[in-house]
């Protein structure tokens, strides 16, 4: 394995993605909206106890669940994102956020021997294997000790390359050999402001990592670990123990256990939870802004696989017709924002530029980020030129741009949907390893990493519903594939 570098340069700035097929323009609305903490522990096969959890609802002292103080922390920032809210780490300067492994009243907040480690985490870049940057470096998730060239302290770490292609589990000892013990490693595709839900479970007869609930890769027994010198400085979440080796990202929803736990309570765990962090429209925090509904297009020219008026109302044509240069040169006019039912707001605007017979993509977001790529946003619906639109937004805050019908790739996807919703590369057309379309996890609004999801429990896998022509988000039941004698699925 390649040794972890990187611990005398500050992090790179955030993977910026170019933006050339938007056209902005929008109008700001400021108003928040809390979303409940769902703890992690819950349901299960057997009854585990954390030793402790950190839902980071406090972003002032950063307290933990049980209410324990951190050691110390600089530097960090806090996003409405995930599940309520969100710690991001991940700047130019030293950050950190250092919790005692031990507190003065006896309690224990991790063991290294044995145990379980689990949290949500949402990266600020995407995979070079995907086009992106990854974190730059090789930034640090969870990890108590710290790394040294000769193994003179201790070290004990979950953290990603610099590539972000790949996670590890390491560890070293104070035994002056100079060697990493690397307990496994398991290729990642992640993408930027995805959360995914990460377990490690260790013990002296094993240790797996399991990946959105489901076991990604098992490793080697755990047989090295720090010693008391090491962990009487405690551990860190989301970056090494000098702040310069950052992980570059969100964490929620983060748990140790003294026991390894099962893979059905890890299965149950994600399964109660996902619908708090999944970008899509069942993301109940990210999705402040709803999603429209999708439908197809019967009209020439068009290329998006994401079609439709959607939730757009349309009030009437526009007195004003300002041709663009072409059908890429677009914007919006005349917004105004009326106060709705329950809070929400109904926002008018005016489409203008463009040309004929194109239809043009509405985005929001209640949260702007830099870059904008970067914020979650909504696909509202499409509108053409000179018409007028109304659309209610349940959230008291919106940021509205307008997409052109650009699509690079030829997929079904425009440029603007790709770089602002699905996050996909809009210069390719991608599909994962099972073959199956970035465009297609789009078109049922599902996140690109969800192969091995099964959305709808009926049984089918996402990347089986795309082979055998069925609906990801429908269960249309096992007996759909009840033919010639046979009862299993293919």
């Amino acid at each position: 394995m390649n040794t972890p570098s990187g611990e005398k340069s500050f992090p790179r700035t955030l993977h910026r993605v170019l933006t050339r097929a938007l056209i902005v323009a929008g109008i700001l609305f400021l108003a928040t909206t809390g979303h409940a903490q769902i703890g992690p522990g819950s349901g299960g096969t057997n009854n585990y106890t954390p030793l402790d959890s950190w839902t980071f609802n406090d972003h002032v002292n950063w307290t933990s669940d049980n209410g324990y103080y951190p050691v110390s922390f600089t530097n960090l920032n806090f996003a409405q994102l995930g599940n309520g809210q969100s710690l991001e780490v991940g700047t130019n300067s030293p950050t950190w956020l250092q919790y005692n492994v031990y507190e003065n009243d006896g309690t224990t907040n991790l063991t290294v021997n044995q145990g379980t480690v689990m949290f949500w985490f949402a990266p600020n870049w995407s995979s070079t294997n995907l086009g992106g940057a990854g974190p730059g470096e090789w930034g640090r998730l969870f990890e108590t000790g710290a790394y040294t060239t000769n193994s003179s302290y201790g070290w004990w770490s979950v953290y990603v390359d610099a590539g972000g292609n790949n996670l590890y589990f390491s560890a070293q000892t104070n035994d002056l050999s100079s060697s990493i013990t690397t307990y496994f490693s398991c290729p990642i595709l992640w993408t930027t402001n995805y959360f995914h839900f990460l377990t490690v479970t260790y013990s002296p007869t094993n240790t797996s990592f399991y990946m959105d609930g489901v076991l990604a890769t098992n490793g080697a027994p755990l047989t090295v670990y720090p010693g008391l010198n090491a962990l009487t400085n405690g551990f860190y979440v989301g970056s090494d123990n000098t702040g310069i080796v950052q992980a570059n990202g969100l964490f929620n929803s983060v748990a140790t256990y003294n026991v390894p736990m099962d893979a059905g309570t890890v299965q149950q765990i994600f399964n109660s939870e996902y619908t708090a962090y999944v970008i899509s429209p069942w993301n109940q925090s990210m999705s402040i802004i709803s999603s429209a509904k999708t439908s197809p297009s019967y009209y020439t020219p068009t290329f998006d696989v994401i079609t439709g008026v959607g939730n757009l109302q349309w009030v009437g044509n526009a007195s004003l017709h300002n041709y663009g240069a072409n059908a890429n040169q677009v914007w919006i006019t005349n917004t105004v924002a009326t106060a709705g039912t329950n809070g929400s707001m109904n926002v008018t605007f005016t489409i203008e530029g463009g040309q004929d017979g194109y239809y043009y993509d509405i985005f929001a977001t209640a949260a702007l980020r830099s870059p904008i790529t970067n914020a979650v946003w909504a696909w509202l619906g499409q509108g053409q030129h000179f018409n007028i639109y109304t659309v209610n937004i349940s959230s008291g805050s919106a940021f509205l741009i307008l997409g052109t019908p650009r699509d690079t790739d030829l997929d079904g996807l425009t440029d603007a949907y790709e770089l602002l919703v699905s996050h996909t590369d809009p210069n390719t057309d991608e599909s994962d390893a099972y073959g199956v379309p970035y465009s297609w996890y789009a078109e049922f609004g599902l996140s690109p990493q969800s192969a091995l999801q099964d959305p709808d429990q009926d049984g089918l896998l996402n990347y089986q519903e795309y082979l055998f022509g069925t609906r990801p988000v429908v269960s249309e039941g096992f007996g759909v594939w009840t033919m010639g004698g046979y009862s299993s699925i293919p």
